[in-house]
């Protein structure tokens, strides 16, 4: 799975952290342990549990226990490996011995994964501009986000219902499923997150 862009990770939480907005956590650093019990215990209610704390204990440090930071968090990590997944699509797609009907499938994947991107990189923009007096809103606005690059990956993988041909020894079928079946768990996880965010206001 490609890495978090650390420049954009790093942008987010600063303005995150800098930002008016009061964090559910805000105060003293908390140990390491209290972070990945926090991570563990909110992942717990993800449909996707033990991939939600595998994606997310790497960046433990960062997250400690505040929950707007594990939701951005979440996100990146999820545009992080949508992003690599579109990239793998867009080289399987240029591959020899595909059929016509897998050329235009897997065309058709690559730009819904493109367009889950563009989502996933709306989402973590206006999660950077979350602030006390907007919260509803802009939660509001990520929830449709999120949503909508789920909904995207989902569609991504129905142009393949009737194909399993295989093509230099890989299934295209199973590859692609594989990959965006993933993509698609951690955008799930995301926006569960992203749900308990939002309900924690008020």
């Amino acid at each position: 799975m490609e890495a978090i862009s650390s420049k954009h990770l790093i942008t987010f939480l600063f303005v995150i952290l800098s930002s008016s907005f009061t964090a559910h956590s805000a105060g003293q650093r908390p140990y390491q342990e209290a972070s990945t019990v926090f991570i563990r215990t909110s992942c717990s209610s993800t449909t996707y549990p033990r991939l939600c704390y595998s994606s997310l204990v790497k960046h433990a440090d960062l997250i400690q226990t505040n929950r707007v930071v594990l939701a951005g968090t979440a996100l990146n990590v999820t545009l992080a490996s949508a992003k690599s997944t579109s990239a793998m699509m867009t080289a399987l797609g240029k591959r020899q011995g595909l059929k016509p009907r897998e050329v235009a499938a897997m065309k058709d994947c690559v730009e819904e994964l493109g367009d889950s991107v563009d989502e996933l990189r709306r989402s973590i923009d206006e999660m950077s501009h979350l602030r006390a007096s907007n919260f509803e809103m802009t939660m509001s606005d990520v929830q449709t986000w999120v949503s909508a690059a789920l909904t995207d990956e989902s569609t991504c993988t129905d142009g393949f219902q009737e194909t399993a041909t295989t093509a230099g020894g890989t299934n295209i079928k199973s590859t692609v499923r594989g990959q965006v079946v993933q993509v698609a768990q951690l955008t799930s996880n995301a926006l569960a997150l992203i749900n308990q965010l939002a309900n924690s206001h008020g």
